[in-house]
């Protein structure tokens, strides 16, 4: 008996550009919107793009957990794998508390905050809108006195369990608020948290009440991660 020969349809095409806009949109809506680069991108768009253009792996985002990869691998089509720990783990929710004895008014932090949740003025208390922190953490680094710390707001609650949409629409909106005004400001912001995040890593000791030498060598780590992050956006920003 004669077999039908194999028709050769060719090589699969290539998703064309449009649909891959439209891939990293739809990705984008769909993470949690706390900008706190864990990812290893410089912010949640990147993030999606990488993903919808350069194949990025999508499990990477903590503030998502395991929530947020099944939301990612529904829309992108590919399986669901478990959460990267070199991004980080998954946890609950917790924002940002300043300590007004130790808080000098040096404005860093208001300029690290990726949503504008931090209120204050050079020299005067800083304060944080609780409602508008994501909990990204990238206020902890820039610190030159460590008077923030993060406390815990949604107890045994992660993912997406202690965060919900509307509260991630609100963050992409700031955040994009935010990017605009630091166009604007022509990266004054972030030649500022480069010339403090140098100068902290430079000589730690001298700018952390850490004395326990793990502990510092973790806090070094921080700090090195924020400069780079912050290097990467004032390079993407011109």
């Amino acid at each position: 008996m004669k077999h039908a020969p194999d028709l050769d349809n060719g090589p699969a095409q290539a998703p064309s550009l449009a649909d891959q806009q439209g891939l990293s949109e739809r990705l984008l809506a769909a993470l949690p919107q706390t900008q706190c680069t864990r990812c290893g991108y410089p912010d949640c768009a990147a993030y999606a793009r990488a993903m919808a253009h350069e194949g990025a792996a999508i499990n990477q985002c903590p503030p998502g957990g395991a929530q947020g990869i099944q939301r990612l691998a529904s829309i992108s089509g590919r399986p669901v794998i478990a959460l990267n720990p070199a991004n980080g783990q998954e946890g609950p929710r917790s924002v940002a508390v300043i300590d007004e004895n130790w808080c000098i008014g040096c404005t860093l932090c208001i300029a690290a905050c990726p949503t504008d949740a931090i209120l204050g003025s050079n020299k005067l208390m800083h304060t944080v809108i609780e409602p508008c922190c994501t909990g990204c953490e990238l206020c902890l680094p820039v610190c030159p006195v460590d008077c923030i710390a993060m406390e815990n707001i949604t107890g045994t609650a992660c993912g997406w369990a202690a965060w919900s949409q509307p509260q991630a629409d609100e963050a992409r909106a700031r955040y994009e608020f935010h990017t605009e005004r630091l166009k604007q400001d022509a990266g004054k912001h972030l030649g500022s948290q480069i010339d403090a995040l140098s100068a902290k890593l430079s000589d730690l000791p001298a700018h952390s009440r850490i004395e326990d030498p793990a502990e510092l060598e973790k806090k070094r780590a921080v700090v090195a991660a924020a400069l780079a992050t912050a290097r990467a956006r004032k390079a993407a920003s011109f």
